[in-house]
């Protein structure tokens, strides 16, 4: 006998071919292969809202990207949706931001305060000052 596929002589009582794998049935014609139904995976969870609007606002105005993403945060544990990167980038570049502007109003403060203290001592104090101001 020969298997249908290869050609191969085979034994009568074969039931692989020994020459291509192929599964023969007991009269020697080879058997329709299985199919294999596809699994596709479990879709993603939804990712929480206030974790991508804090880490947009993050950019635009930190303190309220700062905020919502803290609370998305909460909510992504409690619920255990996606987004969990974005709220905690969202916390991380919304501090960042917060303190290089905090460092710029402290250097700021500092350079034009003393400017202006600078002017109102060599003008007579701050009563001389004051007419500028007002």
């Amino acid at each position: 006998m020969f298997c249908k596929f290869c050609g191969q002589e085979i034994d009568e009582h074969a039931v692989i071919c020994p020459k291509c794998g192929r599964v023969l049935n007991s009269s020697g014609i080879p058997q329709q292969q299985p199919q294999y139904q596809y699994q596709y995976a479990a879709p993603s969870p939804k990712t929480n809202t206030l974790a991508i609007v804090g880490f947009i606002l993050s950019f635009i105005v930190p303190i309220v990207g700062l905020i919502l993403s803290i609370i998305g945060k909460k909510q992504i544990k409690a619920t255990g949706e996606g987004g969990n990167g974005l709220a905690t980038a969202g916390i991380v570049i919304s501090s960042i931001d917060l303190g290089f502007s905090l460092l710029g109003a402290i250097i700021y403060l500092a350079v034009y305060g003393s400017m202006a203290a600078a002017m109102c001592g060599a003008a007579g104090g701050v009563s001389a000052f004051l007419p500028i101001l007002l």
